[in-house]
């Protein structure tokens, strides 16, 4: 999991981005498009949104199963940004985090971090520009 940092001046997503992109690809443990949402709050300061989710799921079927019986990304994302006091935001800035891609299927969503620029999603490559619909986003 991410370092406990809580953010006291300098720019902290930067550093994030920089270290998380470093860590390997780890569905279901640590880092893929929505667990990384969760690091990025560790990183913050908060306690783990998503240690109920950590470990039950493996990469290929087991991340679809994982979207289906949670209700979507946007459901599990919400439920992980609002354990740690998470704001619905209508118009995301940097630092916020979200979820992009179609409403109807589940399997086209991704968690993403606003970068103040756009959202940005951690693919096994590091994080990459996503242009999507915004689906929610949060302040956290």
């Amino acid at each position: 999991m991410a370092e406990v940092v809580k953010a006291c001046g300098g720019d902290a997503l930067s550093a994030f981005l920089a270290h998380n992109a470093s860590q390997p690809w780890s569905p279901g443990s640590e880092i893929d498009c929505c667990l990384v949402l969760a690091e990025w709050a560790i990183w913050l300061g908060h306690p783990d949104p998503a240690a109920w989710l950590r470990g039950t799921y493996e990469q290929g079927q087991g991340q679809i199963d994982a979207l289906i019986t949670g209700g979507g990304a946007v459901a599990l994302v919400e439920r992980c940004a609002m354990s740690i006091g998470g704001v619905p935001v209508d118009c995301p800035r940097r630092g916020d985090i979200g979820v992009v891609g179609s409403s109807k299927l589940i399997t086209r969503q991704f968690g993403v971090i606003h970068d103040g620029n756009g959202w940005l999603t951690r693919t096994r490559d590091g994080f990459v520009p996503v242009t999507a619909k915004t689906l929610s986003a949060w302040k956290i």
